[in-house]
């Protein structure tokens, strides 16, 4: 893919690199271009990223991995679903993403 633009590190200080996930038989996940981790538990994971945020939810959920300079996440367990957000609404009104689902 000659026009891909990859993640690097370079002394610190992140380069841009593109979102992008990995889902291998519903019970492992990659995540990259990930900013923040806003919220996890067993049941969800909500994570920032350089597409808006997103919401995996499933059973027994683990963040294995979690390299913020990278953006890289790495989730396992039962995966139900992933939905976005845009990041625009992310924080709008002084409303956090967790109390617009939860609502």
């Amino acid at each position: 893919m000659p026009n891909e633009k990859k993640a690097a590190v370079t002394f610190g200080q992140k380069v841009e690199s593109r979102h992008k996930i990995i889902v291998d038989q519903r019970n492992e996940m990659l995540i990259t271009g990930v900013i923040d981790v806003v919220s996890f538990d067993e049941l969800s994971v909500i994570a920032d990223t350089e597409s808006g945020v997103v919401v995996i939810k499933g059973v027994n959920l683990h963040i294995s991995n979690l390299n913020l300079d990278s953006g890289q996440l790495d989730i396992d367990g039962e995966i139900n679903s992933i939905v976005y957000d845009t990041k625009n609404s992310y924080g709008k009104n002084g409303q956090s993403m967790l109390s617009k689902i939860f609502k």
